[in-house]
């Protein structure tokens, strides 16, 4: 009998040794720990690093052979192998940063959100005149 094939999953590229939890609980249970972490942060003020989504991205997203860093829009991008795999949408980054922090360039368009209240912007250009 076949198997399903997996999508790959790369290995976390940051100082971190390895994950902070075993692949296979982080495949089932990512979602439930960011929406943890973020209830704590949004509604009580705990901020705790280990889960947070920055460090995902910090440790998983990284540069490819031309050092370029793939945007969430692209399908190299850590989180959409996965996502496209399971046709699960990503709404995460229509306010946090989609690039490790120390990669994103402050002098151009350089993440989703910025992106997004540009393209906004510029919609609603003269709206109110």
């Amino acid at each position: 009998m076949a198997e399903t094939p997996f999508p790959t999953i790369d290995e976390a590229a940051g100082e971190a040794e390895k994950c902070i939890h075993p692949t296979d609980d982080m495949r089932r249970n990512h979602m439930n720990y960011i929406l943890h972490e973020r209830d704590e942060t949004m509604y009580e003020g705990v901020r705790n690093e280990p889960e947070s989504l920055a460090n995902c991205i910090d440790c998983h997203v990284k540069p490819d052979e031309n050092g370029e860093i793939a945007s969430i829009e692209s399908k190299e991008h850590f989180c959409n192998g996965c996502h496209q795999y399971t046709s699960v949408q990503i709404d995460c980054f229509q306010c946090h940063a989609d690039r490790p922090q120390k990669y994103i360039k402050r002098d151009r368009q350089t993440s989703s959100l910025r992106h997004n209240l540009q393209q906004a912007l510029a919609n609603n250009a003269g709206v109110n005149q």
